[in-house]
């Protein structure tokens, strides 16, 4: 679904890569700080967001293949944020 989107926009060029690469990073990186960052020392912080950046390439190359996986990170976003939201809401009530 996204992928035809993009392809429609942008064509099917090496451009169509690199926005699937941010689009991902994006996503990953807010289903990170949403369901499992920690505070961390400042170095450690940097070394996974790294490695995050070196596993989306996986990701996608999949989403090239026209697996789901950008719509798949989007909804875990939306679900962790909806879930964070609720406990937030939650605890500022007690």
């Amino acid at each position: 679904m996204i992928f035809n989107f993009i392809v429609d926009i942008f064509g099917a060029t090496q451009t169509t890569f690199w926005i699937f690469y941010f689009l991902n990073l994006i996503l990953s990186i807010i289903a990170y700080k949403l369901g499992f960052a920690r505070k961390l020392p400042l170095l450690k912080s940097t070394i996974v967001y790294i490695l995050l950046a070196f596993g989306v390439i996986i990701i996608t190359i999949f989403s090239i293949l026209e697996y789901p996986m950008t719509e798949s990170l989007f909804i875990i976003s939306l679900v962790l944020g909806i879930y964070r939201f609720r406990l937030y809401r939650d605890r500022k009530a007690r």
